[in-house]
């Protein structure tokens, strides 16, 4: 595994992009920052089912996680008062690994639509329960204090921002070192035949747990920290089929080419929305439905075939 990072030139390359971000936002304004946070976890959870896709699975229900994650966060702070950033990713971990396995020997038997929409079925269920109990916060949710650091509470969100890079970094060079191992590499031979995957002495279905539980914890992960950088959970922003579809639209606007991809979909999206959302109060799901449209018939690789190409055509160039 060490020698896997200290080889790979993907992990390099987006260890260099996460470190010029750092830097870069010491001095962007505070709503540039907010909408890179909200970017950045809606990645993780994005990369989560860019792992789902490559297998020839796509989730229309990840919101589950996500929300899992969010409110695993804000549960733990209105029932034991933490607030430390350590103790709410350990908890959003934990929580969406345990729903995530379980649910796994469920949905590891199903392809196609059926996973898709059993996926969905499960998340509904989830906004459902949220929404009628009180105890959970019924539609209004719960605010979600200022998070510390062992004890130290910043006055800016930077250590927030800066958390959150170094948890996506870290996440990302899991998911690249994992890909590059032999039970992920069987991703693309399950996706084309199953069955010579099982004849080959793999179980196909203990594969797609582990993927799932994986895609899970990242979905789970982005939640956490979403609550965090927002301060408030509700279900409507964090369960709905909404925010599912939110980020099966991000996944297919990134591509699946690298691991690096889901972030910077993920980035573009919280600006997209935002600026449409400003300029077009009324009419913004146009601009979003339009987008999604626009990449279908000329991108449809995603943004990052569009980097690949001019990255790509400036070594030509110098070359």
């Amino acid at each position: 595994m060490r020698s896997i990072l200290f080889q790979d030139k993907t992990i390099f390359w987006m260890g260099l992009c996460f470190l010029s971000l750092a830097i870069a936002a010491l001095f962007l304004p505070n709503w540039i920052v907010n909408n890179v946070m909200f970017g950045l976890a809606r990645g993780l959870a994005v990369l989560g089912l860019m792992l789902l896709w490559r297998t020839g699975l796509v989730s229309f229900g990840h919101a589950l996680y996500f929300g899992i994650g969010a409110y695993g966060v804000a549960l733990l702070e209105k029932y034991t008062g933490t607030t430390d950033i350590f103790l709410r990713l350990i908890c959003a971990v934990i929580v969406s690994a345990i729903v995530g396995y379980l649910l796994g020997f469920i949905l590891r038997g199903y392809r196609a639509i059926f996973f898709a929409m059993l996926s969905l079925a499960f998340s509904m269920v989830m906004y459902g329960i949220l929404v009628k109990m009180e105890v959970l916060g019924s539609t209004d949710g719960f605010s979600v204090s200022r998070t510390t650091f062992f004890g130290w509470v910043p006055e800016s969100k930077y250590a927030l921002l800066l958390s959150l890079i170094i948890v996506c970094m870290a996440s990302a060079a899991f998911v690249q070192v994992y890909l590059k191992s032999s039970l992920g590499q069987l991703s693309t031979a399950i996706k084309d035949n199953e069955i010579r995957v099982e004849y080959l002495g793999y179980s196909v279905a203990r594969a797609v747990h582990v993927k799932y539980v994986i895609s899970a914890i990242m979905a789970g992960l982005g939640g956490g920290l979403i609550a965090m950088a927002l301060g408030q959970v509700d279900p409507d922003s964090m369960v709905n089929w909404t925010v599912s579809g939110e980020l099966v639209f991000i996944t297919i606007m990134s591509g699946a080419g690298s691991v690096v991809a889901p972030f910077i979909g993920g980035v573009v999206f919280a600006f997209l929305s935002t600026y449409a959302s400003e300029f077009m109060p009324h009419a913004w799901q146009l601009v979003i439905g339009a987008t999604l449209l626009g990449i279908i018939f000329f991108l449809p690789g995603g943004i990052w075939s569009l980097i690949e190409k001019l990255w790509k055509r400036g070594e030509r160039h110098h070359g």
